[in-house]
């Protein structure tokens, strides 16, 4: 049970939604944007959060777009982690958002509420972090099209009032070659020990890395020390694991050496099948 009551809105344009904010925002009032619900429900009830407005972005027509073409794929930020992993317009998007939470629990989490979460996983980030999306924010002076890496360090860097209209990727990214591995403690419904994805683009693999670190990541140096033929399989991988962003996890889910050791062997298995991974 929410121990709190507040005013609820869904807006039907991204104006409207701004607007609003911005004005519970001026009178004192807290704001908070809506999406599919979960983490808010879940968090308030726990009195970790609270709101006295709530403004349900699931009213805005741009921000449940979903569609390709023959240049882009775009998908709004209130599609829900079911419908993409129903999809097949990434392979490898598909793939990782089947593998978060359970069917009932995706029929609600939006893949904006994904990306935003206040939790370090945030694995429906992965992809488009190897495919270097673009996404579309709505602010106060308007809306600005950005890439995901100056958008995304650490952490989703949005300002107070601005939310994540769209996901914006190069259609011709979405299909190379993938390599997708999730492990965790005990059922596969529960969060990443390790979460790896792949791509092989033009003969080099790109990674990108969740439950490794306390957030996601994807850095193109350690691509490349990945990627160099002239040194051991065994060798790239130690220099990548020394060269971490961050600590590596050690928590109830599993020690730092445990997660070094899973990761090392999938890392091992994604060398040994980087041609056609999928």
């Amino acid at each position: 049970m929410i121990a709190f009551d507040f005013e609820y809105y869904k807006p039907t344009t991204i104006q409207d939604a701004v607007t609003l904010y911005n004005d519970v925002r001026a009178s004192g009032k807290i704001p908070h944007y809506y999406g599919g619900g979960t983490e808010f429900i879940s968090r308030a009830r726990l009195n970790e959060i609270h709101a006295d407005v709530v403004i349900d972005l699931k009213g805005i027509p741009e921000c449940n777009e979903f569609q390709a073409n023959e240049d882009q794929f775009i998908i709004g930020s209130a599609v829900t982690l079911t419908s993409i992993a129903d999809s097949t317009f990434f392979p490898l998007l598909t793939d990782v958002s089947r593998a978060i939470a359970h069917r009932t629990a995706r029929n609600k989490i939006t893949i904006g509420g994904n990306l935003s979460s206040h939790l370090i996983y945030r694995e429906a980030l992965l992809p488009f972090l190897l495919v270097d999306s673009k996404v579309v924010i709505a602010k106060k002076g308007g809306i600005e099209t950005v890439s995901i890496h100056t958008i995304y360090q650490n952490g989703m860097q949005l300002n107070d009032g601005e939310f994540l209209i769209q996901i914006i990727t190069n259609t011709k990214l979405t299909n190379y070659p993938y390599w997708n591995c999730k492990k965790t403690k005990h059922s596969k419904v529960n969060y990443p020990i390790i979460s790896l994805a792949s791509l092989e683009v033009d003969g080099n693999l790109r990674v990108a890395f969740s439950g490794v670190c306390d957030f996601p990541f994807r850095i193109e140096q350690l691509e490349t020390v990945l990627n160099d033929t002239t040194k051991s399989v065994q060798t790239r991988i130690q220099q990548m694991l020394d060269h971490f962003p961050s600590a590596t996890l050690d928590d109830m889910y599993a020690s730092r050496e445990y997660r070094e050791f899973v990761l090392t062997q999938e890392l091992t298995k994604l060398l040994q099948n980087k041609k056609g991974a999928s």
